[in-house]
């Protein structure tokens, strides 16, 4: 069988035909032009999955179901995207636009963090697991936990929202309106303004020659690099770092207790520098110390695709 995953962002639409093994046969791109009427969007999502259909070789005839992640907060039961601040939606009825473009095919939708964790859980390094989260750290902090095959998303569909738990009361603003989330101090837009104030206060930074003297030229690598490169300032910023996200996964392990729960985004690419001393400080404080099975902390493996494949087998999570 066949089936289409929709990666729905604010820059790019990506579409791509996988098979029942998690292959992917066929892609199509388009560009999102984000803040134009949702009627358009949708055309040209119709547009690049079937772009895709024919680089598969393949029809829509082939294809079984079509599934979309997109940002925002997403009924996947309605198939209505309520808001999606990075597209300018408001009660999109995302599955019935979308099904009259693709001649009826079945969609499926769900938040694309959601989506990508699916796609992590039965093709990455969840693959066998039937509890499970997914962090993502970029912009912000994404995620999607699934207990016991389902997903949770809550009686409202605004569930699983891991970015947005506190770790830090009165700390850091927030996107979302309050003070001190996850996001706020574990995303690579953190560590940037993390990296940046460190190097304000030591002058002396090896970090500076890495920038060539631009603090405009920081990114999520500066710290690990300026660390690997002996830099005392450098250091201290990714172990606190490596604090931060370890205090956000525990609170994550306390609450649902995956059997994996990996870590994605582009500063996931630091592999075990990252995760080591993150592995520490959940073993040094997680709830369930005693207990003889302990959740898993790995790195992430469908780096972008995991979106497109978790959309793609959706139908599994909300047929009928």
């Amino acid at each position: 069988m066949y089936y289409i995953g929709i990666d729905l962002g604010g820059t790019n639409i990506a579409a791509a035909v996988v098979n029942d093994e998690y292959k992917i046969l066929g892609e199509g791109k388009m560009k999102t032009n984000a803040g134009r009427p949702a009627e358009e969007i949708v055309a040209d999502m119709a547009k690049a999955a079937k772009m895709a259909v024919e680089n598969a070789g393949l029809t829509l005839a082939d294809i079984k179901s079509v599934g979309v992640g997109s940002p925002g907060s997403v009924n996947p039961y309605t198939g209505v995207i309520a808001t999606s601040n990075n597209l300018k939606f408001s009660n999109t009825p995302m599955r019935e636009m979308l099904t009259k473009e693709l001649g009826n095919l079945p969609i499926y939708l769900d938040n694309d963090a959601n989506a990508a964790a699916y796609g992590e859980m039965i093709a990455g390094a969840g693959k066998g697991t039937k509890n499970f989260a997914a962090i993502t750290l970029g912009t912000g902090v994404g995620g999607g936990v699934i207990v016991e095959g389902k997903m949770v998303v809550g009686f409202n569909c605004a569930g699983g929202e891991i970015g947005h738990i506190v770790i830090m009361m009165d700390g850091e603003p927030c996107s979302c309106g309050r003070n001190g989330c996850f996001e706020s101090y574990a995303s690579a837009t953190a560590l940037i303004r993390q990296t940046k104030a460190a190097m304000e206060k030591n002058t002396d930074s090896k970090m500076w020659e890495l920038v060539n003297g631009n603090i405009e030229n920081v990114n999520g690598r500066t710290a690990f690099d300026g660390m690997r490169a002996g830099d005392e300032t450098a250091k201290a910023v990714v172990e606190k770092f490596c604090e931060y996200l370890g205090c956000g996964l525990t609170n994550v392990i306390n609450i649902f207790q995956p059997e994996v729960l990996c870590v994605g985004g582009g500063i996931s690419k630091e592999g075990e520098t990252l995760l080591a001393p993150v592995r520490k400080y959940v073993e040094h404080f997680r709830y369930s110390k005693n207990a003889p099975a302990q959740t898993e902390i790995k790195t992430a493996e469908l780096g972008n695709d995991a979106g497109i494949i978790g959309a793609a087998f959706l139908y599994r999570l909300y047929e009928n």
